[in-house]
């Protein structure tokens, strides 16, 4: 296991590119191998969880090629009818997105499989996914009546559903719209809040029949999705890292290029903004399906924030480090309705308040949240991980502004999302 030690710095200054949109990456592998035709990417997040999805569909009989660099893919598509029963059980790893997601396509399917994961994805909820999955016709069996993997799924003959989802979730909305493609009829899921859009993008973009109506999402059974060349924006979630650690240093200066600027995942943007940073968008002329922007970030005093409510499913991925900023904007932040913390790669609301507190911070956990009296200097001390990528990330950002030596424990995890994430950020580091 890798630790990291990281020690305080005056600013960030520089120009840096962030890895491909993980969220995309994972549905462009798995929208791909159900078009028809040769489909390019560029811009792969060549992560462990991306590379999950990708291993699946490869024993599931699709052919997928990397480039040199493993940011460049091409998928051979077998068409919506064209996978067939792989040889052996699906372990897809530490990846709730690939097996929430796999799960959808996976209904459409006429022949039996497991999927598994790690330690931690075998104690993550799916029955949100697999509950409305049996519902269109889906067999369905596993730990606690299919809510725990192992999971064994059989599908074919899927009916359309009307679903109204009791939480707004991009990943339950993603799996019922992916089976909908293999339904008899129209299939419609209605959030409470609207969650991220991706898949529905996407599915217009390769061709399917999506109807987005408010907050329902509608698509229509047994398109003919058509091989594309896309590329990948950079990930919005990633850039919030450099984002924050941009914000919390006055003098700050920093450019991240050719970021992903989906409306239902930009509120980071908003947020920092309300916190005081200076903050530039420059949108990218000709993106296809997604709207990608470089993003300017410059340093300020920074404010506290109070978050809940409908702008949590938007920035759910980027509370992490949200926290960390509003431990050092002086006054007290609450974030409240984000309960869906508790169920990520770790408990991140309890992480987040046992490492907060080694760092000098006044935090108080809630069921649902925290509650962080920010602005006092943050002390260096040894943090864990809990084998969270984003808590692991968040943790070093934490370190760059805490008096003294911060170690970070167990940090291989940040290559399930950011490969190379160390390398950037001492591209922007600066002492003077």
């Amino acid at each position: 296991m890798v630790d990291i030690k990281i020690k305080s710095v005056k600013k960030l200054k520089g120009e840096i590119k962030v890895p491909g949109d993980k969220s995309i990456s994972h549905r462009a592998v798995m929208i791909g191998s159900l078009a028809k035709g040769v489909t390019e990417i560029e811009g792969f997040l060549n992560s462990e969880d991306c590379l999950s999805t990708v291993r699946a569909f490869r024993a599931m009989g699709v052919c997928i090629e990397e480039g040199v660099s493993g940011s460049k893919l091409t998928i051979e598509g077998r068409g919506l009818g064209g996978l067939s029963a792989p040889e052996q059980v699906l372990n897809v790893g530490n990846s709730g997105t690939t097996m929430r997601l796999l799960l959808g396509i996976l209904a459409g399917q006429d022949f039996p499989v497991v999927l598994t994961g790690d330690d931690s994805l075998v104690e993550r909820p799916m029955k949100r996914v697999t509950e409305p999955l049996r519902k269109m016709g889906a067999l369905i069996s596993g730990r606690e009546a299919g809510n725990l993997a192992p999971l064994t799924i059989r599908g074919g003959q899927l009916k359309a559903i009307k679903y109204k989802s009791p939480i707004p979730s991009a990943q339950v909305k993603s799996a019922l719209l992916l089976a909908g493609l293999y339904a008899e009829g129209e299939t419609a899921i209605t959030e409470p809040a609207k969650s991220r859009d991706h898949t529905e993008r996407m599915l217009k973009f390769f061709g399917a029949e999506v109807e987005v109506d408010g907050l329902t999402v509608k698509v229509k059974s047994r398109p003919v999705l058509t091989a594309r060349k896309m590329t990948v924006p950079g990930d919005i979630s990633s850039a919030s890292f450099f984002m924050v650690a941009a914000a919390m240093f006055p003098g700050s200066d920093v450019t991240i290029t050719g970021v992903g600027v989906n409306p239902t995942r930009k509120a980071i943007l908003e947020v920092l903004r309300e916190m005081g940073a200076k903050i530039k968008i420059s949108p990218v002329k000709n993106a296809l399906f997604e709207p990608i922007a470089d993003i300017n970030v410059k340093g300020d005093k920074l404010r506290p924030i109070n978050l809940e409510g409908e702008i949590i499913p938007r920035l759910i991925d980027e509370i992490p480090i949200i926290a960390v900023a509003a431990a050092l904007a002086e006054g007290v932040s609450q974030i409240r309705g984000a309960s869906e913390l508790r169920v990520k790669e770790t408990d991140r609301i309890k992480a987040l308040s046992v490492n907060l507190a080694k760092l000098g911070v006044k935090v108080e956990e809630v069921p649902d949240g925290l509650i962080i009296r920010g602005g006092s200097p943050l002390q260096g001390a040894e943090v864990d991980s809990f084998g969270d990528h984003r808590l692991a990330m968040a943790m070093v950002v934490a370190g760059l502004s805490a008096r003294g030596e911060t170690t970070v424990l167990n940090t291989d995890c940040i290559n399930t999302s950011f490969p190379g994430f160390m390398d950037t950020l001492k591209k922007v580091m600066s002492y003077e």
